[in-house]
């Protein structure tokens, strides 16, 4: 990787980092839609209900793994950008390190506080049933995700993301068929499809940790010695992936309180089922902030930082692009689709008539998401979390209490899309302050010639 080569072609190296990336975070986020397709033609409604009141915890996980990872390899990248690999190798070690004793730390305590959860979520009944077998489970698969996707995030940063896209596939296609064999075939319930996730999971591990082991270019497992202020520098760095994270799963849990208490059970299941297309859309838009992250990273470690700001332009273009696809593709399949998941009436009626309002959002969700990627990538923390603590949950959260009350259920599908618009204005602010500050407009360059 060099910036004169990314310069030449800064769209087709968009693209070469980030459609593998793309296709994986899809891929993983398939494996949450069968999920549910399996939950809810085998289990139920309930059971979709069920694991959508449960995923504040994954969120919990999901934060604290972005957090780390995320940061590290923000750092590692800018090293590697200086030519820094001793470097770059210490902050990679101990990056999944840290992940992987995190995410333990939060298991072991969530599987402690089980029973005063379902209490305070609400969860009663056949939904309280499913919650405890499907994340009793869990509970072991979610520190393997969060570990493999951090040790994928380091596979592209060295310049091999279709190695992590095969492997998700892999994991997809498993995840699917232990999918149908556990809960179809042999009817475990619940608890099977969340078997079937810790399976793949562990399969998909022992693929990548070969990987390291044996055809990694950069980055490599080994001996690190713990370094105290790197770690809270990368943390740092990353904190506004944690508050992202977080703030979605408050939020998901603020949307479970009003959608339960105001519209029941059919109603928390018509948002999870339209929740669905925006997991899948949100994994796109991930995709592309984790394929050009490791650009831009490198271009502004590199002092090259006109390059990495047209790197953060161009994705912004391609995000605004497939969220107009994905709204136009599932505006005309919405009738078809919120029956796919529950045999109910009314909750396709209610899924198919709240879609078209709630993906208004996806419009500008992308850009916001690119541009919190970007000052992350950059070492700007900062700018980053404000805009994610924005969109994730001080504007989110007054627009799920505020709007309900007032419209409805029509109230809810239209808090995502205020909330982006909204925070598309915070957005914009940050990136005229870097144009007017540090000079990064399309005439002027940063780099010393």
């Amino acid at each position: 990787m060099n910036a004169e080569e990314i310069r030449k072609n800064t769209g087709g190296k968009i693209l070469e980092f980030s459609v593998p990336a793309i296709i994986s975070m899809v891929l993983t986020a398939f494996i949450t839609v069968a999920d549910g397709f399996f939950m809810g033609n085998y289990v139920g409604k309930e059971g979709i209900a069920a694991v959508n009141l449960g995923l504040p915890v994954i969120y919990l996980y999901l934060g604290v793994g972005l957090m780390v990872s995320i940061g590290g390899a923000s750092m590692a990248g800018m090293a590697l950008g200086l030519g820094d690999r001793h470097g770059c190798n210490q902050v990679f070690r101990q990056t999944v390190a840290v992940t992987a004793v995190l995410s333990a730390v939060i298991s072991f305590c969530f599987f402690l506080c089980f029973g005063p959860m379902l209490t305070f979520l609400g969860a009663e009944g056949r939904v309280a049933e499913h919650f405890r077998e499907y994340y009793r489970v869990m509970l072991l698969e979610l520190p393997v995700m969060v570990v493999n996707s951090a040790l994928g995030m380091f596979i592209r940063g060295e310049g091999n993301p279709t190695f992590y896209m095969k492997v998700t596939a892999v994991n997809a296609a498993m995840n699917v068929v232990l999918d149908y064999g556990f809960a179809g075939l042999l009817s475990l319930g619940a608890a099977g499809i969340a078997l079937a996730s810790l399976m793949s999971a562990l399969v998909s591990m022992g693929w990548i940790l070969y990987y390291f082991g044996r055809k990694a270019r950069v980055y490599r497992l080994g001996r690190f010695v713990f370094d105290r202020r790197a770690c809270v520098r990368g943390m740092l760095n990353g904190s506004s992936e944690l508050i992202g994270e977080m703030s979605t799963g408050i939020a998901m849990f603020a949307y479970n309180l009003v959608i339960m208490r105001r519209f029941g059970a059919d109603g928390v299941t018509a948002f999870t089922i339209v929740g669905y297309v925006s997991y899948l859309f949100s994994m796109v838009v991930v995709g592309f902030g984790q394929g050009a992250s490791p650009l831009i990273s490198f271009c502004w470690g590199a002092d090259e930082r006109r390059l990495a700001a047209e790197i953060r332009r161009r994705a912004n273009g391609y995000v605004l692009g497939a969220g107009a696809a994905v709204f136009l593709v599932m505006a005309g399949l919405r009738d078809w689709y919120g029956g796919l998941f529950v045999p109910n009436e009314n909750v396709r009626a209610m899924a198919a008539g709240g879609m078209v309002i709630f993906m208004a959002s996806f419009f500008f969700s992308g850009i916001n998401s690119i541009t919190s990627f970007y000052f992350t990538a950059t070492g700007r923390a900062f700018e980053s979390a404000v805009i994610s603590f924005s969109r994730g949950l001080v504007i989110l959260l007054a627009c799920i209490f505020l709007l309900p009350p007032l419209f409805g259920m029509t109230g809810v599908w239209l808090a995502a899309p205020v909330t982006e618009v909204v925070t598309l204005g915070i957005t914009g602010g940050f990136l005229r302050r870097e144009t007017l500050s540090v000079g990064l407009s399309r005439g002027v360059s940063t780099r010393r010639d």
